[in-house]
């Protein structure tokens, strides 16, 4: 099948979301300016470099309260966020997390969640998560939206600090099968890592490593 995305595409849900899968949760915790913490996780994350690192997560939308969404005005007031690496223990409490909520409330409380002190920036952090990037705000970029009112955000941010929980290291490498984390795909649906396989890009041993091409 074929439609265009201005026009009626005759399926049950909109087949978007399920197609661009599987996508990594960048489960975000940030802080008021008033101290008041906020966790919140977003599909619509990525890496989207490594020289330096860095990350992105596009919130969408308006407070019903008025004004930014949380992640969004704390980042912009303070500078400062954490992404929160969900695992497969930590699947409800992720779901939980992404509740609509009034400002006051403080969403590693309403998931029972256990928080632990970051080192660079004061957002705390998921204690039991795996991994964590705390981040220094980069730029926000105001993408376009067809919803009316809508408002549609991309906010980048450099990794300045990494936490790794041991137990996913093995022989200097992230292991998967001990990593385990999900990610969303359409609907209400989500996935696991539980499978991987390797394939080296020809030429290429080291997967940190440029490949360079010698004119002989």
């Amino acid at each position: 099948m074929f439609y265009k995305t201005t026009d009626p595409h005759g399926l049950k849900f909109n087949p978007l979301k399920a197609l661009i899968s599987p996508r990594p949760i960048g489960w975000i915790s940030t802080v008021s300016t008033d101290g008041v913490e906020n966790l919140a996780p977003y599909s619509f994350f990525n890496g989207v470099s490594d020289s330096p690192p860095m990350v992105m997560f596009c919130p969408f939308g308006t407070h019903a309260e008025g004004g930014d969404k949380d992640s969004l005005k704390n980042v912009h007031e303070t500078g400062e966020f954490v992404c929160n690496m969900a695992d497969w223990n930590l699947r409800e409490e992720m779901n939980v997390s992404a509740s609509s909520t009034a400002r006051s409330v403080d969403e590693f409380d309403l998931a029972g969640l256990e928080r632990a002190p970051s080192e660079l920036v004061k957002p705390s952090r998921v204690k039991d998560s795996p991994a964590h990037f705390e981040c220094r705000h980069v730029q926000t970029v105001t993408l376009p939206s067809t919803k009316p009112g809508g408002v549609n955000s991309l906010v980048i941010g450099e990794v300045i600090g990494i936490h790794i929980d041991e137990r996913i290291i093995k022989d200097g490498l992230i292991d998967m099968a001990a990593y385990r984390p999900i990610a969303r795909l359409g609907y209400f649906d989500y996935t696991v890592v539980d499978e991987v396989f390797t394939m080296p890009r020809p030429g290429k041993a080291d997967p940190d490593t440029p490949q360079v091409m010698v004119k002989t």
